[in-house]
């Protein structure tokens, strides 16, 4: 694929008017996946979600990448369950329980082949939009399957770290190199929010929460409560702040101005954690800086209009 193709440059524009979404979560890893999940909930004016699907991850609260899926596939039924949307838990998939083994070869999954198959529903003109704020195996082994979904989908990655940064060992990138060198160079229209260096800069705070979260729903609360657990847990500091990485990659597909991105050449993904370049690869939508206190006033605002259970 060519810089010069019109369609691709076109699905590189922000939506307008509601879209299609599925969302790709390691919904139990960390507490923002939580946060992200609600605020697309709450977003339904303007995003329509097809499905959720269970991403892999491995880390201290995950025996491997199956058990971390199949955590992140029973706290997407919690958060349903807390934001009063139960109707949704059908669509509900499991992903991946392991990493891709090369760079030609899809794991199967749930996930995986409804991604598929929902994907061939759309068209170039009106893409299906796929939010992906975890490892991307699920979304890679979906282009594997069917490569001809490439131009009906255009997917919104929270991954890799900054292209100025030293080093690129970021843990959604990091976990499944071959997975991200399948998207990156899959020439599918793509945003990428990288992490250090961008969206490390969306930090909130107890106090914040506490303000104007705290006692509006049993959602609030228990984000207030999962930030403040970890928060505390895993800074030396009592003037800790936490990011909230992933509801960025949400927050891009909405219509307020939340964030400043740029057309650039794909990066390519190397084995040993850092980026290549080549200014002949097709054109990626790169997320340089995020407006912090305008996105944030977005999400509270959501996340306390829902309630459930």
């Amino acid at each position: 694929m060519q810089q010069t193709d019109l369609s691709l440059l076109q699905r590189l524009e922000k939506p307008k008017g509601r879209i299609d979404v599925v969302l790709d979560t390691d919904t139990y890893n960390e507490i923002d996946d939580q946060f992200a999940l609600s605020y697309l909930l709450g977003s339904a004016d303007k995003l329509n979600l097809r499905a959720v699907c269970a991403a892999p991850f491995h880390n201290a609260k995950s025996e491997g990448p199956a058990d971390g899926m199949e955590k992140s596939f029973q706290e997407i039924h919690h958060i349903l369950q807390l934001t009063g949307k139960q109707e949704y838990a059908q669509q509900v998939y499991r992903g991946s329980t392991m990493w891709l083994p090369d760079e030609n070869t899809p794991v199967l999954s749930e996930a995986a082949e409804k991604l598929t198959a929902l994907a061939m529903e759309y068209t170039p003109q009106k893409p299906l939009y796929v939010v992906a704020i975890g490892a991307i195996t699920n979304v890679a082994s979906a282009i594997l399957l069917k490569p001809e979904i490439t131009d009906r989908i255009v997917i919104v990655w929270l991954g890799g770290n900054a292209h100025h940064w030293p080093d690129n060992r970021e843990f959604n990138c990091q976990q499944d190199v071959a997975a991200a060198r399948v998207v990156f160079g899959s020439g599918a229209a793509m945003v990428q929010l990288p992490c250090i260096g961008v969206v490390s800069s969306f930090t909130t705070s107890a106090g914040e929460l506490e303000m104007f979260l705290r006692g509006k729903n049993k959602l609030c609360d228990y984000l207030v409560d999962i930030v403040e657990r970890d928060g505390a847990a895993e800074s030396p500091y009592k003037t800790w702040t936490r990011v909230i990485w992933d509801v960025t990659a949400v927050g891009w597909l909405l219509d307020g101005d939340f964030m400043k991105d740029r057309l650039v050449p794909s990066p390519i993904p190397q084995y040993d954690h850092h980026y290549s370049f080549d200014c002949s690869r097709h054109f990626i939508r790169y997320v340089y800086a995020v407006s912090r206190d305008a996105l944030f006033e977005d999400l509270f605002a959501k996340l306390t209009a829902l309630s459930g259970e």
